[in-house]
């Protein structure tokens, strides 16, 4: 590789997207590539301190306009500190959740919002110029299921947005299938299906889209 290759996993609360994540790096590695494997909001020092600030606390601490912008806050340090010095590297970065992560809940969630969803444009323009993940898996799950695993999930104590009621996770769904129609960067993946099924479809998806010599 001449270059890095960075991946998004995206989706609601309950999809799965670290297992998966975690499993796709550890399969990655096994490729002989050399991956890093981050989060958002977080990944690097800055960011995990903003996230803090973002995951716990009363769900209407925030309206959606400031959870934008500390989310750009912590993505501007993610990017600059971890994820694009990677790519320089020729690394393949593994995210759980991106920029359309803050589209979905911020621009969807509260209701589709068209100036919010216009400003998170913007405001992602202005930190990231025309930077935009390589691959963007996007993990779909009927939203009661996917609280319902979530809020059970052990040592799970950041629960602010699982606290939001089922009508904003139904919209941010909706966003996510939104944007999955609008590049053809986005694979949509059913996450109601086995760990293993879902892992065997993230690999297809990355295979096609990485050009390489794998073996299985």
């Amino acid at each position: 590789m001449t270059k890095g290759f960075f991946i998004t996993l995206e989706g609601g609360e309950g999809t799965g997207k670290s297992t998966q994540s975690r499993l796709l790096s550890d399969w990655l590695i096994k490729q002989g590539f050399t991956t890093v494997l981050t989060r958002e909001p977080g990944g690097s020092p800055g960011a995990e301190e903003i996230r803090n600030l973002l995951v716990n606390g009363d769900k209407g601490r925030w309206d959606s306009l400031t959870e934008t912008l500390l989310f750009m806050a912590a993505r501007r340090n993610h990017l600059t500190t971890k994820i694009w010095p990677a790519l320089e590297q020729g690394q393949v970065v593994i995210c759980d959740r991106f920029l359309d992560s803050t589209l979905a809940y911020q621009g969807y969630g509260y209701g589709k919002k068209d100036d919010v969803i216009h400003g998170i444009q913007t405001i992602y323009h202005l930190i990231a110029g025309h930077f935009h993940p390589d691959l963007t898996i996007i993990l779909d799950i009927d939203p009661a299921i996917g609280l319902k695993r979530s809020c059970a999930r052990a040592g799970n104590t950041e629960q602010r947005f699982e606290s939001m009621d089922l009508s904003f996770h139904t919209n941010l769904r909706q966003g996510f299938l939104d944007l999955a129609k609008t590049d053809n960067r986005y694979v949509v993946i059913n996450a109601e299906q086995s760990v293993e099924a879902i892992q065997h479809e993230i690999q297809q998806a990355v295979k096609e889209k990485l050009k390489y010599g794998f073996t299985d």
